[in-house]
């Protein structure tokens, strides 16, 4: 899969792993995830897939802490949020808003199969042991499956984590980490009352 990786993703690990500004970090950038895979769904069916997203991405944010914390690098454990997440789209039939093709999850779940055994993720069941809160139903849209459209999707990239910097160089693994990341450069955590302290991951 090729991701993007800048310092907002590091500020945003960083904020994701202190204690109390951690839950602020997830609520501000699972409304971002929801506006932003919101925007990719088929005309007129946004609304009715929200607040499943809304929960779902609420679900994965857990896991890139996990993942982290096992020593995945930033990249990895973000990828493995996307990996989760688009094993959802397909499942549900929203290729539109899937960015990888379908013929790609199985070689996205081997990269990370040592991670998915461990804590229960399959294709069928992208969240596994980190679903701790219910998941709103959403209509699905299983025709979308027999065209296969993935107007959203990169494929070629199913051996590895390919990050983008801003300089738009493309590089296997992603980024070295600054070593000193400001977490109000975060998404939403600009006007956030955070005491900017050594205790990130």
């Amino acid at each position: 899969m090729k991701i993007r990786q800048n310092v907002r993703h590091f500020a945003a690990k960083k904020a994701l792993t202190m204690p109390v500004v951690g839950d602020i970090a997830t609520r501000k950038l699972v409304d971002l995830h929801v506006s932003v895979f919101g925007k990719k769904a088929a005309e007129g069916r946004r609304a009715e897939r929200e607040p499943h997203l809304e929960a779902f991405f609420d679900c994965t944010f857990d896991a890139y802490v996990a993942a982290l914390e096992e020593g995945y690098s930033e990249a990895e454990a973000r990828e493995i949020t996307h990996v989760q997440a688009n094993f959802d789209f397909f499942n549900h039939g929203w290729t539109e808003m899937m960015e990888i093709p379908s013929d790609e999850l199985e070689a996205h779940y081997e990269r990370y199969e040592d991670f998915f055994r461990r804590h229960g993720i399959t294709i069928a069941d992208p969240l596994g042991e980190f679903r701790t809160r219910e998941i709103p139903d959403a209509p699905s849209t299983p025709e979308r499956l027999d065209s296969a459209e993935h107007p959203h999707a990169e494929g070629g990239f199913a051996d590895d984590v390919y990050v983008e910097g801003d300089d738009g160089e493309i590089r296997v693994g992603g980024g070295e980490e600054p070593g000193d990341v400001d977490v109000r450069a975060a998404p939403g955590m600009r006007d956030a009352e955070v005491e900017d302290d050594d205790r990130s991951a």
